[in-house]
């Protein structure tokens, strides 16, 4: 990795989360998304490769912790009884391979060990989660945000693949008011039903869809079952989650009982017992990628064993013991027309770039984020050259190069960013160590405003229903908005939300609910909604766990200004480093922020966070590991504690609550006998998890 500084990593960090859970947010939660698979899997690419360069930053806002999007408004939100992962991604041969030696590493098997994997094609669908009780579907939902999805029951229904009642003989378990299961897949359309679909939208003068995965996902979000069931969906089941009763024990075996019941399962879903099998079907199944009847970007490899998948667990947003195998992206060529500036919410200029329409992969492209003016130079871009692009799976590409002869870039001139505001007018500054260039206006700057007060209301934060984009612009320009708190203040000018046009009594009174149920927001939420530099939705959590109210946040942010000897408490916290504690520290310090915030806060009272964990006799403890684990890795036991509530750390001091030692613990056992901390063995270990789990 190119040389960088920890500020310079951690600013790159912050742009990296911010830009990929927007574009979480436009696929999973609008189905409309702005780049394609393959830039989004660069961003995260860089992202993983930024943490594992700056481990102590490997916690900011780390989209690695994160799963689709909230649910979008217009359907009833339902939980699911287990979270809906997603998958990391391998996209070379030797990062599949890895992937084999970290589930060895885990779960501390020998270098001999067969381990059997599944194999079966990425499909590039709309994620659902299918309910059964007693073998009878009551309820289908959306994958929304891996937690909380979108009933969308009624138009699920409508799918022929999806069965109303699970065969009977699907289980040897015996049924009672206990059974239950939830079926997981993807709704998808074949190539032949999609151009079919659209042919007909075109002959009726309506307007034809993106591609075969868009084109899913709005039929899905109807709120017209008809319209849903006018469309060609069809549903591959993929897994299962929250089964009252084992069926099975291993995947293929699951897989095949599922079928049993009434699924479509993938035909070409295989059992292999080594790397080189697996390479060789995800090699064939790349081969046979054109004649597929529907879109796939991959395969997806998990491991047979289900007591394996169980003790493998899963990581914040995805399952440990599966990864997609992506394929290479698709290119093209076109023009570079302009170059655009859009200012975000943090005064951030980002270029864009607009492209020559040019079709790839099927898909028509027009535009890509250029991330910031170190990447124009880097592959120095200029208007009108011709540019290659990749694309793997949606609309907007991955601008990869200039590919213009020399001859051809005569008078063409680089590019250089503006040194004032295209907005406000105000200065850009470019701060030391940082990528980023920010315009100064601040508060007088419209663009500024409005983005963050369309983050304040967005989905992942306040989830304010009827408070979108246009809406927030309007209501500033209007002035009946000018900071948050204004927000809970409008049921005092319900008469002029009234009067305006486009409003009426039922949709004023609507907006006025929406906006008293955020009354009492989470932690959590509010503490992201802020908008504070590097403070994402993971560190909005971890800040929201450790301190548990806004009051307790407040107070450790002000202590001692801002030397780093005073944000001790902040820096304690894990994923919390200097980088972010400081910009903690400067936000509240900042007599506006303050006064905002005191504003808010007479209008709102945000909840005491409540952290969902096992409740155990470690619950809240501090716990080392030391010397040799005889039947468990160090990062499985990690896990284990973790899950339980417990924090786990990396010496023994006056702090720590329990020391587990195997055989050779040397000087960390020695320092825990001369504190009087409490030591158990692994099996001492083992029968706590098992009590809690039980």
């Amino acid at each position: 990795m190119e040389s960088l500084s920890e500020t310079e990593a951690a600013a790159e960090l912050a742009r990296l989360a911010a830009e990929i859970a927007r574009h979480d947010r436009l696929y999973h939660g609008e189905d409309r998304p702005e780049i394609s698979d393959a830039e989004y899997d660069a961003l995260v690419r860089r992202n993983r490769e930024l943490e594992a360069a700056f481990p102590k930053l490997a916690r900011l806002d780390s989209p690695s912790k994160r799963v689709g999007a909230p649910a979008a408004g217009g359907f009833s939100k339902v939980a699911h009884a287990a979270p809906m992962l997603s998958l990391d991604n391998a996209f070379t041969d030797e990062e599949a391979r890895e992937f084999i030696e970290r589930v060895r590493r885990y779960l501390a098997l020998p270098p001999d060990a067969e381990i059997a994997l599944t194999v079966e094609p990425k499909i590039d669908g709309v994620s659902a989660n299918l309910t059964y009780v007693e073998g009878r579907l009551i309820r289908g939902a959306t994958r929304g945000d891996g937690a909380v999805g979108e009933d969308i029951t009624p138009n699920l229904l409508t799918i022929a693949d999806i069965p109303r009642r699970l065969s009977p003989d699907w289980s040897d378990q015996a049924r009672g008011s206990g059974d239950r299961i939830e079926v997981r897949g993807e709704v998808y359309m074949t190539r032949a039903d999609f151009q079919r679909l659209n042919a007909e939208l075109a002959a009726r003068g309506e307007r034809t869809l993106a591609n075969p995965r868009n084109g899913a996902a709005g039929s899905l979000r109807q709120l017209d079952p008809a319209v849903t069931a006018s469309r060609p969906l069809r549903f591959l089941a993929h897994g299962w989650a929250a089964a009252s009763a084992p069926f099975a024990t291993t995947q293929t075996e699951a897989m095949h009982r599922l079928a049993d019941a009434g699924f479509r399962i993938s035909d070409r879903l295989k059992r292999v017992t080594s790397v080189g099998e697996a390479l060789a079907e995800h090699e064939a199944t790349e081969r046979a990628r054109p004649d597929l009847p529907f879109e796939i970007d991959g395969v997806v490899y998990k491991v047979d064993r289900l007591d394996w998948q169980e003790r493998l667990g899963t990581q914040a947003r995805s399952p440990r013991w599966a990864i997609a195998h992506k394929f290479a992206a698709e290119q093209a060529t076109t023009r570079l027309l302009a170059i655009d500036i859009q200012v975000g919410r943090t005064g951030v200029l980002t270029p864009v770039a607009r492209l020559e329409p040019v079709s790839v992969g099927g898909v028509v492209v027009t535009n890509a984020t250029l991330h910031n003016a170190d990447e124009i130079a880097r592959l120095d871009l200029r208007v009108g050259d011709r540019v290659a692009l990749q694309r793997a799976g949606d609309v907007i590409p991955q601008v990869l190069g200039v590919v213009s002869a020399p001859e051809e870039r005569t008078g063409l001139q680089p590019f250089a960013l503006p040194d004032h505001c295209p907005t406000c007018g105000s200065e850009v500054v470019r701060e030391a160590g940082e990528v980023a260039v920010r315009c100064t206006g601040g508060l007088i700057c419209p663009a500024q405003t409005l983005e963050r007060m369309k983050h304040f209301v967005s989905r992942r934060a306040l989830d304010i229903d009827g408070l979108g984009s246009k809406t927030i612009a309007e209501f500033l320009e209007a002035g009946l908005l000018a900071s948050p708190a204004d927000i809970f203040r409008l049921h005092s000018r319900r008469a002029e939300l009234e009067a305006r046009e486009g409003w009426k009594e039922k949709s004023v009174a609507n907006l006025l609910a929406a906006i008293e149920a955020r009354r009492a927001p989470e932690l959590d939420r509010l503490i992201f909604a802020l908008g504070i530099r590097h403070v994402g939705e993971v560190t909005a959590r971890d800040l929201a766990k450790a301190f548990g109210t806004f009051e307790a946040l407040e107070t450790a942010c002000l202590a001692g200004g801002a030397d780093a000897s005073a944000l001790a408490d902040l820096i304690a916290v894990p994923g919390i480093g200097a980088v972010v504690a400081h910009a903690l520290a400067a936000f509240f310090h900042e007599p506006h922020n303050r006064a905002v915030i005191a504003d808010l806060l007479s209008e709102v009272r945000p909840q005491t966070f409540v952290a969902n964990v096992r409740q155990s006799q470690v619950t809240g403890k501090t716990i080392v590991f030391t010397g040799t684990l005889e039947t468990l890795s160090r990062d499985e036991a990690k896990a284990q504690a973790e899950a339980l509530g417990a924090k786990v750390a990396g010496s023994v001091s006056a702090k720590t609550d329990l020391v587990v030692a195997g055989p050779g613990a040397g000087s960390k056992l020695k320092k825990a006998a001369e504190l009087g901390v409490a030591v158990i063995d692994e099996p001492g270990w083992l029968t706590i998890w098992q009590a809690a789990r039980d």
